[in-house]
């Protein structure tokens, strides 16, 4: 990004409306005037609400507000993390979608990584305009399966453990393993595209093309691109990709 875009963009931030606030006690922001599109941000690990702005920066001048919220464990949440695990998010998504069902006539979905994984669970059967994922997790099982052979670590073990540390710094979880079994993505409707890194380590390209085409999305591949998107050219690439979509 050039010197006069960053500067542009800082421009439209000061001015861009934005208020925060809380729904259901969910701390929640909200960024763009008043209009009847808005795109709903769930962000991945390590996230925040906040960083819905660069989003925002794009799509508000296109029309859409975007609202965001902070996940168990993260923004304001930060001693919430034993929550950030489908079962305790997905309740919270359905209640962040159903107030802006209230509010906003067309809601579409931005969900980066593990945002999408909980998206997919709890937006199954929503009225979505159009879906955007970004490096999404979009086979828990197949994940969760792939870190214990990372540990070294078998389903019995797991199983009679309940919960066994790993030096990559994920725990693994029998809970969360035999949740993840037991709720498969069967069904996905809203129409969707797909932004793929090429060096993705959590997410295999033979599982996004399986997904992309039991479901009919589209697939878009950085192939420098890593799970996390942040270098510049990683960036560029993912406005190129958003202008394209939205």
């Amino acid at each position: 990004m050039t010197e006069l875009e960053t500067m542009h963009r800082a421009r439209i931030l000061v001015h861009m409306k934005t208020e925060q606030f809380t729904i259901q006690n969910i701390p929640s922001v909200l960024y763009g005037g008043r209009c009847e599109n808005l795109f709903l941000y769930i962000h991945g690990k390590m996230g925040r609400k906040e960083e819905a702005a660069h989003l925002a920066e794009i799509v508000c001048p296109m029309g859409y507000q975007v609202l965001s919220i902070d996940l168990p464990g993260h923004g304001k949440r930060t001693a919430e993390m034993e929550r950030f695990v489908p079962w305790e998010v997905v309740p919270e998504l359905r209640a962040v979608y159903d107030y802006a069902r209230e509010y906003w006539n067309r809601v579409s979905l931005y969900a980066n990584s593990i945002g999408a994984y909980f998206s997919l669970l709890a937006f199954w059967d929503a009225n979505l305009e159009k879906s955007l994922f970004v490096s999404p997790i979009l086979d828990m099982e197949k994940l969760i399966h792939d870190m214990m052979g990372w540990a070294g670590v078998s389903r019995e073990q797991l199983r009679q453990a309940g919960e066994i540390p790993t030096a990559f710094g994920e725990t693994l979880s029998w809970k969360y393993l035999t949740y993840a079994e037991g709720n498969p993505i069967t069904r996905w409707d809203s129409p969707t595209a797909i932004l793929y890194a090429g060096k993705d380590h959590l997410t295999a390209r033979e599982t996004v093309d399986a997904f992309a085409k039991r479901f009919g999305c589209t697939v878009t591949v950085m192939e420098n691109g890593e799970h996390w998107f942040h270098t510049e050219e990683q960036m560029a690439a993912l406005d190129a990709w958003l202008r394209k979509e939205i």
